[in-house]
């Protein structure tokens, strides 16, 4: 199976206990579904782990997988230098990527340059780097293209993955708008949205992503949709198993960790 396990996760800052300072605690169920996957991820011992961040500088009509061999990043922007990063990149699976996405007449470049690593990437690594130290990682940013150009890149990296032990990470916060005292109030638009994807989530049947329509998505103050339809297609057709394992909205913004692996 090329993408052996594939997980939907949150990244925000406050998650870390010294960027949090003790507001951590008001989303202590995500903290314990960040330790669950990554508990699984060890299990699974990949080759990589393909990062899919909201974060990263973007292109708008093209798909772009950061290049070189590796970069580095911290969170010293959150008051935290201390804790930081440096990530080597599966140049060969990249390479794969860029050659399925041209098979599969899909707009995709690898971009060159040092840029650091931002804070939907780091965010997932700070837990899964706990019990995983040996995979690489390939970035990717996704784009403003149609959702189903999304899910057909998410295939191309399934395509590219055969022969290999890949996991997917979709990083992405759901809804902005959930509370009043949140960072943009309470919305209708954002609360229907997050009832929605919980909806989704809970199914396990993440295709039903590609039903979210522009309009819906744009009063939605969301984040991370395309970041997961990108997922839902790269584990097209597996027998992969999925599970909402939590979903908090107590800081007025929506924080979902999802599984699609093997384990029961």
């Amino acid at each position: 199976m090329p993408v052996t396990g594939a997980y939907i996760v949150p990244h925000p800052p406050m998650i870390i206990t010294d960027i949090g300072r003790g507001s951590e605690i008001q989303i202590s169920e995500t903290i314990n579904s960040y330790h669950d996957i990554s508990k699984r991820i060890r299990e699974i011992d990949p080759d990589t782990i393909v990062i899919i961040s909201p974060h990263s500088p973007v292109a708008r009509k093209s798909f772009l997988i950061y290049g070189g061999d590796k970069a580095e990043g911290s969170f010293a922007r959150f008051g935290a230098p201390n804790i930081s990063f440096e990530e080597s990149y599966d140049t060969e699976l990249i390479s794969g990527i860029k050659d399925a996405c041209k098979e599969l007449d899909i707009p995709c470049e690898v971009f060159g340059g040092e840029y650091e690593l931002d804070h939907g990437i780091m965010v997932p690594l700070y837990f899964i780097r706990k019990y995983v130290t040996r995979a690489k990682i390939v970035r990717i940013a996704f784009t403003d293209l149609p959702l189903a150009v999304h899910y057909e890149f998410g295939r191309a990296i399934q395509k590219a993955s055969e022969g290999k032990n890949v996991v997917i990470v979709a990083s992405g916060d759901c809804s902005h708008t959930l509370q009043e005292y949140g960072p943009y109030g309470r919305s209708e638009e954002g609360v229907a949205y997050e009832e929605k994807l919980v909806e989704v989530l809970s199914s396990g049947d993440v295709k039903g992503l590609l039903d979210f329509t522009p309009e819906f998505l744009s009063g939605a103050s969301e984040c991370g949709h395309r970041s997961f339809t990108i997922l839902s297609g790269a584990i097209d057709g597996l027998d992969l198993k999925g599970r909402l394992l939590s979903h908090e909205d107590v800081t007025g913004v929506g924080y979902a960790v999802c599984s699609f692996d093997t384990e029961e």
